[in-house]
């Protein structure tokens, strides 16, 4: 009997450690992130629509909430006394299980009243709720719940008494980036708001029927004015909601379920509302299996911290959740940087230094991470240039002075270590084939003295990846006008990593071509880009290899770009030791949280800034892999100890993942729900193989 006990409890505690995202007990207090968007299978770029959980803010109700798609709230009545706000709730919510597109949560609106939440974005254009509700005190209560759906403006909303339904227009207006490169978002669009049960009343409201300016308020006192069989309706409202009373006995359950779904604007009502009703029998419980399964195939780290294994787990939620469908021009799987908030810069399509992030996703889904790449392929002219941005509705190629602009070359080094994830030789044959042609186009282009050092090009500062507050374009001059530590070295690793794909597909002498390639560009950054006074790697004048171009030594400027020899693998294990001066140097870049992009010594330094200051997650990877391969384990580690420690403090206070993070404080900046953050799960991996 023991021995079967223990075999339970084995077989219980493997179960929790291999679905660790099923078996949560996270409170507002603890580093969770709460963006959710529909699995992959399921999007539609024109109409998509992701949420926010609102569950911490003491301000807030709770539900799902979007920047500009529509929130959904609840509201809940006990002996006429209305609980909206979380400060008000008997206690506070729980997350349960939490995944890309879904998450179970339970909460107390009032003593006794338990609600276990599960919450579901099905897909781009429905996200289904159900309630669960538990009397658990000695009496019988009525108790009275209140979905409430809200916008700015809910246009003509008209109430289907047969179907427990509101549909209503609305907009979603494209940003001015959106409208200029034709990204093909739907802008008027038709919803339903769809209850399971016949509700005893239903209304639409307009938050200037009242004088109040706290809204909150607002809406508690719309819904005490709810009598049963009583409709209210405006023509333009901001809230539609329902009235469910559920009477329950003491240890009685019982269900609610709400779904939201949205089309373009000429959609019928009773296709829309017929769609969103089958919905309401989707087996949300099975949802979490397949979650399970899809999350099945990441690496289980060994973890004593687990506010890192929170981290690590969540983090792979945010790359999953950024990836979208084959659609459009893409034939394969390809990702966006952000699915809500959704802003234009951020929603056209793929870019090389985005696809960084590739190198963890490929340990959670080995096809889609080179389906990713492959969207690049197809897209590739046949004398091998690849767009600055490529999405399934955007070929944004970027002509500067007659000169195309691509992404920064880090497409060779990005196939081959996703290979060494997969170890898909079909793959390797597609990407050495075409990396040849990019390389080949890039270097072509990039060196216009011919003197073996590249330069960036087309619109170069965004080729440069560095597009904003840069010290060095800002204080000096124009990126082209440079030969820099940053795009040769990586350069090197594009013709390092062609040598070991050439090698491993049997290309021997293609393998020793591409090894002296880096061999002698290494030369010549360590020749010239090498300052022997300051012992630091920076951008030279092109025209003459100095350290001037206005000024005397105008260009000896220490930025973050100085390091990439150290990633790529061309510094000297001497010229190493000499930099770790500056990276260890607390006034320069050994900041609280991580090497900056510029030395805190420059008097353009911001650690909030942009690429003047704060810390680039995906570059800190860099930064960390290079101090790994030159022997600084210990260093490596507490940079990514830094770096998470940022990361982890700001999931805690908004439940966000940010482009950005300050290098001196607790802080966040620019974008959020940024997929390159997602890169962070790769520090962890390496970290466990330290």
């Amino acid at each position: 009997m023991l021995r079967i006990l223990l075999l339970i409890l084995l077989t219980f505690i493997s179960a929790n450690a291999q679905h660790y995202l099923s078996n949560l007990s996270a409170t507002k207090n603890d580093p969770i992130y709460t963006a959710y968007a529909s699995p992959i299978e399921r999007t539609n770029y024109r109409l998509d629509q992701a949420y926010s959980l609102s569950w911490f803010d003491p301000e807030k109700g709770i539900g799902f909430e979007s920047k500009d798609g529509g929130n959904i709230y609840y509201a809940f009545k006990l002996n006429n006394i209305v609980h909206y706000k979380l400060k008000d709730f008997y206690k506070e919510p729980v997350i349960t299980a939490s995944y890309s597109d879904l998450v179970k949560l339970y909460y107390y609106p009032f003593k006794d009243i338990r609600v276990e939440a599960t919450f579901v974005v099905y897909s781009s254009q429905h996200t289904v709720h159900r309630l669960k509700v538990t009397n658990e005190g000695n009496d019988k209560v009525e108790l009275n719940v209140y979905p409430c759906f809200e916008l700015s403006e809910i246009q003509k909303p008209k109430y289907n008494p047969q179907m427990n339904s509101f549909t209503f227009n609305h907009n979603k207006v494209r940003d001015g980036w959106m409208k200029e490169h034709s990204i093909p978002n739907a802008e008027n669009l038709r919803s339903v708001f769809v209850i399971s049960d016949k509700p005893e009343s239903y209304g639409s409201y307009k938050y200037f029927q009242y004088k109040s300016p706290d809204s909150s308020l607002v809406l508690q006192k719309s819904l005490s004015l709810l009598k049963l069989n009583n409709y209210w309706s405006v023509e333009n409202a901001s809230i539609v909601s329902f009235q469910k009373m559920i009477m329950l006995n003491p240890d009685e359950v019982k269900e609610i379920k709400i779904v939201r779904g949205l089309d373009e604007e000429q959609r019928i009502d009773d296709e829309l509302i017929a769609a969103s009703e089958r919905l309401m029998k989707v087996d949300l419980d099975g949802l979490i299996k397949v979650n399970e399964k899809a999350y099945s195939k990441i690496p289980r780290l060994n973890f004593s911290d687990k506010q890192k294994e929170m981290l690590y787990w969540n983090a792979f939620s945010l790359i999953r959740q950024c990836m979208m469908k084959a659609e459009g021009e893409s034939s394969y799987n390809y990702y966006v940087f952000s699915r809500e908030p959704k802003w234009g810069w951020g929603y056209g399509g793929q870019v090389f230094h985005e696809s960084l992030v590739m190198l963890a996703y490929a340990f959670m889904s080995p096809e889609s991470a080179m389906n990713s790449q492959r969207v690049y392929m197809e897209r590739q002219r046949e004398d091998g240039y690849i767009n600055y941005r490529t999405g399934p509705y955007l070929n944004e190629q970027i002509i500067h002075n007659g000169e195309y602009t691509s992404s920064a070359p880090w497409f060779n080094y990005i196939n081959y270590e996703i290979y060494k994830i997969t170890g898909d030789k079909k793959f390797l044959r597609e990407s050495y084939e075409s990396g040849k042609k990019f390389y080949n186009w890039y270097r072509s282009r990039r060196d216009s003295n011919n003197n073996g050092l590249a330069s960036w090009g087309g619109h170069a500062e965004l080729e440069s990846v560095r597009d904003a507050r840069v010290a060095v374009w800002e204080k000096v001059g124009w990126a082209s006008n440079f030969e820099g530590p940053d795009v040769n070295s990586m350069l090197v690793m594009e013709e390092k990593s062609l040598a070991a794909i050439a090698g491993i597909l049997g290309f021997k002498n293609e393998s020793m071509e591409w090894t002296n390639k880096s061999l002698e560009r290494s030369a010549l950054i360590n020749k010239y880009l090498w300052d022997q006074e300051t012992e630091f790697y920076y951008n030279i004048n092109k025209n003459d290899q100095s350290f001037t171009f206005k000024t005397k030594d105008d260009l000896k400027i220490k930025e973050i770009a100085g390091f990439l020899p150290m990633w790529a693998g061309v510094a000297s294990k001497e010229k190493a030791e000499k930099m770790m001066k500056s990276l260890l140097n607390k006034d320069e870049f050994g900041r609280k949280f991580g090497v900056p992009s510029l030395s805190a010594k420059d008097d353009y330094y911001n650690p909030l800034g942009y690429w003047n200051g704060p810390i680039w997650v995906q570059w800190q990877y860099l930064i960390f892999r290079g101090l790994i391969d030159y022997g600084y384990k210990e260093t490596a580690k507490e940079l990514a100890e830094k770096v998470m420690d940022n990361i982890i403090n700001q999931l805690k206070v908004d439940h966000y993942f940010w482009e950005f993070y300050s290098a001196d404080d607790y802080q966040a900046g620019w974008n959020k729900t940024y997929i390159w953050t997602g890169i962070i799960a790769r520090f962890l991996i390496d970290l466990e193989s330290l």
